[in-house]
């Protein structure tokens, strides 16, 4: 008499709601696809994401995970190696951007105390202000700045034109009621 269920019949289990099906389903797999999963990605955290990914995945998918000898092992380690892939490819981009975008240019290090512009721009929302800091402050063209951002042209411009009006509004009021005089 055997006294584990296969991966197969604990799926069936699963299926029909029994969660304590799939959770022995990931105890008996987890730590595999865990060593698995870091031997493909840079850090310990990333296989940690893949694990979890993998098995969202399989119950995403529940429907049409395959089995190879009553074994849901193998479709998990293909799985996690789609997954790793994503993921590493995610941490790539993320790096490339932060490696990309110029030091200092957050606004939040700005102090309100810095003026009525300053604290309009503080106001606006991350992407344009992302906008206006690389084409108007730091002087590039609105397709630098698109490449930057990996956005469009177009959605710079855009963003730029609203960012511009926004910050007019905001500031009509405070240069109207300064006393700069222009000279006749």
């Amino acid at each position: 008499m055997r006294n584990t269920a296969t991966d197969a019949e604990e799926w069936q289990l699963a299926l029909a709601g029994d969660g304590e099906a799939f959770a022995r389903i990931f105890d008996r797999h987890e730590q595999r696809v865990f060593r698995h999963s870091l031997a493909l990605v840079p850090t310990l955290d990333d296989a940690k994401d893949v694990v979890g990914i993998t098995f969202l995945e399989a119950w995403r998918k529940r429907a049409s995970v395959r089995f190879v000898d009553d074994s849901l092992l193998p479709w998990l380690l293909v799985t996690a190696g789609h997954s790793a892939r994503n993921v590493s490819r995610s941490a790539r981009r993320y790096r490339d951007l932060l490696e990309r975008v110029p030091p200092g240019l957050t606004v939040e290090t700005i102090d309100d105390d810095d003026g009525p512009a300053l604290s309009a721009l503080s106001e606006l929302t991350q992407p344009h202000r992302d906008v206006v800091t690389l084409c108007v402050i730091e002087g590039l063209t609105e397709a630098e700045a698109a490449q930057m951002l990996s956005v469009p042209a177009g959605t710079v411009k855009s963003r730029l034109h609203r960012a511009k009006r926004r910050l007019a509004a905001q500031l009509s009021p405070v240069l109207a009621n300064s006393e700069v005089r222009t000279p006749l």
